[in-house]
C-alpha cells in the first residue's frame, strides 16, 4: 500500500473546493499536483496520445495517484495528435534528438498545439465535477520552448473557457510557469512530492537515457540543488552526471 504523506492528508477537508490537475507523470506535473492535492480536494486526468513513452507515463500517473491520495482519476485516449504527426514524440520516423539549443528554438519534441487538445479534457470534466480550477505544471524557464507553455497561452484560454462554459468560472492555473527547474525541484521536495515516481524521457521507458532535452534539464536541475535524481538512468548518462 502507498504511503501517503502526513501533510497531504491532514490538509484538505472534505469541504475544501475541487481542482482537476493534469499529470502527466512528469517531474513538473507532479509538484503541481502535490500542490493541488495541499490546496483541494484534487481530481487527476491523464492524455494518453500516442506518446513514445506511454506506457511509462500510465504507470507513473497511478503510482503518482496512490501516493498522493487521489481517488479520482481519469484517463483519455487521444487519437488525433499522433494521427497528425510532426512530432519526435508521436512519429517513430522522427529521432528524438540529444539536447542541444534547449530554448532557443521550437524542437521537433513539440507536440503541435497539444496543450489545447489537454486542457479541452481537462475544463470539460472540471465542468462536469463542478471544480473551479484545473492545474498544469506548464513551465517557461529553462524549458524547451514549447509555444504552449507560455504565460499569454494561458490567459488566452483562460477568456476561451470564461466565454464557452456554463458558468464561466473555471480557471487553469499554472503555479510553476515562471520557475526554473532548479526552483521546482527545491519545490517539490518541500512538498514530498514523490520524484522517484516520476518519468520524464522522451524516448525510453527502461531507464532514462539522460541526453534527450527533457532528462538533460531534469539532471540539471537536481545537481544545482545538491540533490539526487531517484530516478535510474542508462549507464552512458550517468558518466556524464
Amino acid at each position: 500500500m502507498a504511503v501517503v504523506p502526513e501533510h497531504v492528508m491532514a490538509s484538505v477537508p472534505n469541504s475544501s473546493p475541487r481542482a482537476v490537475v493534469l499529470l502527466s507523470g512528469g517531474m513538473d506535473s507532479c509538484v503541481c499536483a502535490a500542490l493541488a492535492a495541499r490546496e483541494t480536494r484534487v481530481a487527476a486526468v491523464q492524455i494518453s496520445y500516442g506518446q513514445r513513452t506511454e506506457r511509462r507515463e500510465r504507470q507513473s500517473f497511478e503510482s503518482i495517484c496512490d501516493r498522493l491520495a487521489i481517488p479520482d482519476r481519469l484517463i483519455v485516449r487521444n487519437e488525433a495528435l499522433r494521427a497528425i504527426g510532426g512530432s519526435a514524440l508521436t512519429d517513430s520516423t522522427i529521432a528524438v534528438p540529444e539536447a542541444g539549443n534547449v530554448g532557443k528554438t521550437v524542437p521537433v519534441t513539440y507536440v503541435p498545439f497539444r496543450n489545447a487538445h489537454f486542457l479541452a479534457v481537462a475544463v470539460s470534466w472540471a465542468e462536469v465535477l463542478g471544480a473551479e480550477k484545473v492545474y498544469i505544471g506548464a513551465v517557461e524557464p529553462d524549458s524547451s520552448g514549447y509555444p504552449d507553455c507560455r504565460p499569454e497561452y494561458y490567459r488566452a484560454f483562460n477568456e476561451v473557457i470564461r466565454a464557452g462554459t456554463r458558468e464561466g468560472a473555471i480557471r487553469v492555473v499554472t503555479p510553476l510557469i515562471a520557475m526554473r527547474k532548479a526552483e521546482i525541484v527545491r519545490l517539490g521536495l518541500e512538498l514530498d512530492a514523490p520524484f522517484d515516481l516520476t518519468w520524464s524521457c522522451y524516448q525510453r521507458e527502461d531507464r532514462a537515457c539522460g541526453v534527450c532535452d527533457s532528462c538533460v534539464l531534469r539532471l540539471r536541475a537536481f545537481h544545482e540543488v545538491g540533490a539526487e535524481d531517484p530516478i535510474p538512468y542508462a549507464d552512458a548518462a550517468a558518466e556524464k552526471r
